[in-house]
């Protein structure tokens, strides 16, 4: 069994303040134990939550997060803090969808990492942001997401 160094990390089993906004958060990463090795990892955050820009009214949506790693992964709690730092955080659909697949990528570096951001209706329109890096790796096994489009009570 391959032991995974935790000893840079600030905020896994430590008392942390949450950060206020995005750009404060911290996201923490570790040694990938199978690098070289291709495999999905995926994040669901089903209660995600922004403020809209303009009205300051929250936002809502089910974020699924999936990720092939190369020499990093992510570390949960770092990236449960990261999220919840949009509670407070301003921005519209797309640009907190993007810019959320885009950090990671920054701090991680992975061979692929796609975002599914499947946002709760506001004025009677759902809005659902996809992004990716690229193709996914060739005989990668890909779930489907398994989010419905929004339909409504219907």
């Amino acid at each position: 069994m391959i032991e995974t160094d935790t000893s840079t990390l600030t905020q896994l089993g430590k008392d942390v303040v949450a950060p206020t906004n995005p750009d404060e958060a911290v996201l923490e990463r570790v040694p990938n134990g199978n690098a070289g090795t291709a495999y999905l990892v995926r994040f669901t955050a089903p209660e995600f939550t922004s403020l809209c820009p303009m009205t300051g009214q929250p936002d809502f949506a089910h974020l699924v997060i999936d990720y092939v790693p190369s020499e990093w992964l992510v570390e949960s709690k770092s990236l449960k803090l990261f999220l919840g730092s949009f509670r407070n955080h301003g921005a519209f659909h797309e640009t907190c969808s993007v810019g959320i697949a885009q950090r990671l990528v920054r701090e991680l570096d992975p061979v692929w990492l796609r975002i599914g951001a499947y946002w709760y209706p506001r004025g009677g329109i759902p809005i659902d942001v996809f992004w990716q890096t690229g193709e996914p790796p060739a005989g990668l096994w890909l779930p489907d997401q398994g989010v419905p489009t929004y339909r409504g009570r219907g």
